[in-house]
């Protein structure tokens, strides 16, 4: 194997130490897969409850692949390793194992260029990082420094996105905690988020929260917004992955007032249906900015309706019509 590896190659690679290292140690396929990449960041093998046998198949695995010596790119390493994370969570399905898909990941990337201008470094939150893909796909978009923070309650999915940050190699904290407990980050000129979508049990944690139900348990999305309105700067941008029928809730109202007050609407992009598994899932990105003084309101809030991606024709036209609108507010 040489500098010519596909991504199936490597991504064999990584299936094949998953596999080895799950059985070995006992643990499941996306904690080996987490030991695997860690493998290959240093270039060795690091378990030492391994016997000589299995240590010798997977270094010479990993020396195929040594990714000092060859120059992959950062977004063959990237889709190689989220297949494999794809693997491992068919075969461990848990509700809150999902993965943005990189469209998704690249079309935010381009609408924050947009916005941000000739901006060349700025800070990052992701407060519900999970796996890292969608921060991870982002800051493979930008050359420039960008200063990055994930937050995930669940340690298997942060160790993936502590190996993947570690083997793209992008400087990104991560915080393994509660999002919606305080936090102990700066705040951060833009937020990225595919908000957790369901109830918040923490109802003594929750009734901190403007967003918070009156009766029963609070939306976790609705407090994942608000928290992030929390942890930007004035004038931040935020960009939200949310569901269809975020604005038509029984707790819909107090949202719409809430965000009146503290930020601008700049946008909803509705993303294709071809996306999601049904119509139900379909979701939105929905593109914000903290009020501020200087920071005006757009002259009118971007509304489209992404085609199917294979609609060359129609994805040039909508295309087109984002761009109009934001030429149009930078002429102010």
């Amino acid at each position: 194997m040489n500098q010519e590896v596909s991504i199936e190659q490597l991504f064999s690679v990584f299936d094949e130490s998953a596999v080895l290292l799950g059985h070995a140690l006992s643990i499941t396929y996306l904690e080996a897969l987490g030991e695997t990449a860690e493998n290959l960041f240093h270039g060795y093998v690091m378990q030492e409850e391994l016997n000589d046998v299995d240590e010798k198949r997977l270094q010479k695995l990993y020396d195929n692949v040594n990714l000092e010596r060859y120059s992959y790119s950062k977004e063959l390493i990237r889709k190689s390793y989220q297949l494999a994370i794809l693997k491992g969570m068919k075969e461990h399905v848990q509700p809150n194992h999902q993965m943005t898909p990189d469209s998704i990941g690249i079309f935010i990337s381009y609408l924050m260029r947009k916005s941000n201008g000739s901006k060349r470094t700025f800070t990052l939150l992701d407060p519900a990082v999970g796996t890292g893909n969608l921060v991870m796909t982002v800051l493979n978009e930008f050359d420039e420094m960008v200063e990055a923070h994930g937050i995930d309650l669940d340690d298997v999915l942060l160790k993936l996105a502590y190996a993947g940050a570690n083997l793209l190699q992008h400087p990104i904290t991560l915080h393994n905690q509660d999002a919606l407990e305080p936090l102990l980050i700066d705040p951060v000129d833009v937020v990225v988020c595919d908000l957790p979508i369901g109830y918040y049990p923490n109802d003594v944690r929750a009734a901190a929260y403007r967003l918070k139900a009156d009766n029963g348990h609070s939306y976790a999305h609705h407090l994942f917004i608000e928290q992030s309105l929390n942890h930007i700067k004035p004038g931040g941008q935020l960009f939200f992955i949310i569901p269809n029928g975020l604005f038509e809730s029984a707790e819909a109202k107090k949202l719409q007032s809430f965000l009146t007050e503290e930020a601008y609407i700049e946008g909803v992009i509705q993303l294709p249906e071809s996306l999601f598994k049904n119509k139900q899932a379909a979701k939105s990105i929905l593109m914000m900015r903290k009020k501020a003084p200087g920071v005006k309101k757009p002259k009118e809030v971007l509304l489209a309706s992404m085609p199917s991606l294979t609609d060359k024709k129609a994805i040039a036209n909508i295309m087109q019509k984002i761009d109009r609108w934001f030429s149009a507010q930078q002429k102010g």
